[in-house]
């Protein structure tokens, strides 16, 4: 199994995680199939997020896989004003990461952070190693710790 640079970040901080290899489609990247390919609930499956807020600039939302970003009270916590997903096309050039391996470890530079508050439910969450078919379970402590996040309400109701 090759070894991502989210993996190496974290060996190196001394962080314990395990990596998860499963059957990724490129034609579902949603995180419910990831989630059923790991045979996890969906709640503990986390998707990483790349916004930009008006005056903010550049922020990452990690939210439960079966959520969607409040995009007014991701802005609010990233202090903007409004906030949108940035285009797909602009996710590589800026984090070094495609769609469906997107980490919230070892993006190109790092930006400010944002977990859901329910990833502290849990005693290990999932989160994409930085590839598709290979995602990280990891204590959401020790990761909110590592990228230095922020517990935030940031989902729809």
């Amino acid at each position: 199994m090759q070894k991502t640079n989210a993996a190496r970040l974290l060996e190196k901080a001394k962080i314990p995680f395990e990596l998860i290899p499963y059957e990724f489609d490129p034609d579902d990247l949603a995180a419910q199939h990831v989630a059923d390919a790991l045979g996890e609930d969906i709640n503990r499956v986390f998707k990483t997020l790349v916004l930009h807020g008006e005056r903010a600039g550049h922020f990452v939302c990690v939210v439960p896989g079966n959520a969607e970003v409040d995009l007014k009270k991701a802005a609010k916590v990233a202090g903007a004003k409004k906030a949108d997903l940035i285009p797909m096309k602009e996710l590589l050039p800026l984090t070094g990461y495609i769609r469906g391996g997107c980490s919230p470890i070892g993006m190109k530079k790092a930006f400010p952070t944002f977990f859901h508050t329910s990833a502290t439910d849990f005693d290990r969450i999932f989160v994409s190693a930085g590839v598709r078919g290979l995602q990280l379970a990891i204590n959401p402590r020790d990761l909110i710790d590592y990228t230095r996040a922020t517990l935030a309400d940031i989902i729809t109701d």
